[in-house]
Order: structure tokens, then sequence, then C-alpha cells
């Protein structure tokens, strides 16, 4: 064991009782606090704003996939201009490494009313290759919409949100009215089958999920014909990536009805909710700079009250030949010892922080406003790690400036020191 590591541990774990003049215990603990609060709030800030975007990104991926592939003449509207799907394209689909799943949709904007009340929405019709997952999870009541490949049925799923505005429950029906393309209403009349809740309140007022086959017969489309493919995949940090590589090897081609295919990332049709989550990362990385000054400033007031109790001891390490950088590294020993105890109990406060809330969601939010109804926490085990490497190195390097204050003391004078 070498020498200043020796002395350092001596000074941070000896067992010393019965000395007033002490002052290193209650110094000691104000330092570690200050890094315990500093490190756990660095920690659940990040879980919370991890937790929070990706609550986000997967209801809005859940409602309309990670890219789109649609009719180039698509305006920003839900009334589809349809493409024809081929086996071609959709091999050619299926083949593109990183892409987990493709399926079919069709939207048509419509006029629900019930003998009260009147609610305009958008029909969102599926196939039997739509991926049930994310309406399972947020399923509230009734069953998921089932499609049959043989003959199509006017059930659809509707949100909750929509079912208390318009005083309807599972099981009831109602009147939907669609305009086609020769300007004539089309009513119909649909049954619920099922009732969803993600949250996403915006989203929930807006959607009814139908059978595909319910949209075609009021447009008067073919078989093959569709409003978009829905493309999830398997890592989002590709997204944009794939997006790119999608666009270029469609954007010389056509469907048999000439039509030429517009490839949309889920970032570029929700620019104002990805813009949003993006401002969230600026606060993190404020919150964090924050909290690392305030951690180390309190170390850095603890490590120089250390100092100033041990300066009878500094004095005697001098006269005994002790250089100034040898002295130094003591503090910086404890200094480190102070740091990784309060770090520990920063990870400990942190997690179980995490842990609870993740399992009882006791701080709740205003889903109207945050689109999730509870504080989310994702915990990354690299994050975890980063964080706390980078609040050691940070806290450390502050230390050094003051273990400088060690080279100021005379021995001669230090000695007598009390």
């Amino acid at each position: 064991m070498n020498f200043e590591f020796f002395i350092a541990k001596k000074i941070c774990f000896s067992k010393e009782k019965g000395d007033s003049k002490r002052v290193t215990p209650p110094v000691v603990r104000i330092a570690m606090a200050g890094i315990a609060i500093g490190l756990a709030v660095m920690i659940v800030s990040v879980a919370i704003v991890v937790g929070f975007k990706k609550e986000i990104r997967d209801k809005v991926i859940g409602f309309g996939g990670h890219i789109q592939l649609s009719n180039f003449d698509n305006n920003i509207s839900y009334e589809s201009v349809p493409i024809a799907v081929s086996d071609s394209l959709t091999e050619t689909l299926n083949e593109t490494e990183g892409i987990k799943h493709i399926e079919i949709y069709a939207t048509k904007p419509c006029m629900i009313k019930t003998a009260t009340d009147f609610q305009g929405v958008v029909m969102k019709g599926i196939s039997v290759d739509f991926d049930t997952s994310f309406f399972q999870k947020h399923l509230v009541e009734g069953e998921m919409l089932g499609i049959d490949t043989v003959k199509s049925n006017n059930n659809v799923m509707l949100s909750q949100i929509s079912a208390n505005m318009l005083k309807l429950k599972c099981g009831d029906s109602f009147f939907a009215y669609f305009v086609d393309n020769n300007q004539n209403v089309k009513p119909r009349k649909l049954t619920i089958a099922g009732l969803y809740d993600t949250g996403f309140v915006d989203y929930d007022k807006l959607f009814v999920i139908c059978d595909i086959q319910l949209i075609r017969r009021i447009n008067d489309w073919e078989e093959d014909m569709v409003g978009g493919v829905e493309i999830f995949i398997d890592d989002f940090n590709r997204t944009e990536e794939l997006t790119e590589k999608l666009y270029f090897s469609l954007i010389d081609k056509q469907d048999r009805l000439g039509n030429t295919y517009f490839v949309r990332s889920v970032k570029d049709l929700n620019p104002m909710i990805f813009n949003w989550l993006g401002v969230l990362d600026s606060n993190v990385v404020i919150i964090l700079m924050l909290m690392i000054l305030v951690s180390g400033f309190t170390m850095i007031s603890g490590i120089l009250i250390v100092i100033l109790e041990r300066t009878n001891m500094i004095g005697i390490l001098k006269a005994l030949g002790q250089q100034n950088k040898s002295i130094r590294k003591v503090f910086l020993y404890v200094s480190f010892f102070l740091i990784i105890k309060g770090m520990f109990w920063g990870n400990i406060i942190s997690m179980a922080f995490c842990l609870l809330q993740s399992h009882f969601k006791w701080l709740k939010l205003d889903a109207t406003i945050y689109y999730i109804d509870s504080v989310p926490v994702e915990l990354n085990i690299l994050t975890l790690i980063l964080i706390n490497i980078c609040s050691l190195i940070v806290s450390l390097i502050m230390m050094i400036a003051p273990s400088y204050l060690v080279s100021r003391i005379e021995p001669a004078r230090s000695i007598r020191f009390e």
C-alpha cells in the first residue's frame, strides 16, 4: 500500500472518539450529501427525459409506424390518394435490411353522429397484416378488431375519450357519414367492438380503427389499392437512414396506375412533436451542468475544511521531508473516498425512486397536456455508468485546485496550529 493512500484511509475511516474539536464528520456528511443529491437528481432527470421521450415516441409510432410509403400526390389531409401495392414492392420492402414489419392502411375523414352528439374523426382502415400489439396494450374494453380476408365487417375500435364525448359504450352502434369521390354522402352503420385509450389525446380523439375494406368500398378502390404502407424498423435511431435509402430506391419507380411513391419518416410527419422532444435534451444538459457544479463546490468546501483541520498533520509531514505533491495526493485520495461514498448513496436514492415510480406511478401528470398520465422513467445501464464516470472525473478535477492550498502551509507555523 502506498504512503498517500494509507494516510488518506486513516483520515477518512479512522474511528477516533472523544475529540470535541474534530469538525470532519459533519463536513464530510454535508459534502457527501451534496454529491449524493446531485448525482441522484442527474440520474433521475435523465431517466425521466429518456422515459418521457420513449413513451411519446412509441405512441406516435404506434399510430403510424417509423416510415410511411404513400402516393406522391398525397397532401397533408387524411383523404388518401391511393397507390397500388404489388408483390414486388412488398418483397422489396421485406428484404430491406433493418425493416421489421410492414402493413397496409387507408384513411378517410368522416362525421360520427349519434342521437345527441356528433364528432369529426378519421377512419383508419387496417388489414390482416396489422400489428395489434400497440392497441392490445391500450385496450380498455371489448376486443381487438377482427379482420377477415373473405368478408368485411362494420365493426370499429373507438377511443375511450371519443366514446365519452359521444356517450357511447362498447357494443353500441352509430352512423358515420362519408363523402365519396363524387361528393356524395354515404352513411354507414358501425358497431363498436372495442375501446382503446393510449393517453395520447390528440390522436385518440382523431382516429377510429376500421376494416380497410370499408374505405375501399366507399372510394370504389380495387383490392390492391391502399392509402399507403406503414413500415416498422428494428432501431429507431436508423429512421432517417432507412427513410433516405427507401426514398432513393423507389424514386424512379411507379405502381401499375402510374403513381410515384413518396417516403416520409415519422419525424417528417410529426415535426412539432419531435422538435418539442428535442428541446428536452437541452434542458437535461443544463440540469447536469448545474448539479455537477453544485456538487463540486460542495466538495471543494468540504475538502478545504478537511485540509484546514489537518494543518498540524501537514506541517509534521513537511518537517519529515514529505513533498507538497505527495501531500496533495493524500487529499485527492480523501476527495476520491468521499465522492465514491456520495455517489453510492446517490445511485441508491435514484434507483429506488425509479423503481418505485415505475411500479406504483405515484407521480401523476395531466394527459391532456403531457400525453401520458404519470411520470415515466427509463433506466439505461450504459447511461447510468456514463453519468457516474463523468461525475467522478469532473469532481476529482475540481478537487485539484483546492489541494494546492497544501503548498502554502509552512511547517514551523503549522505544527503550532490549533
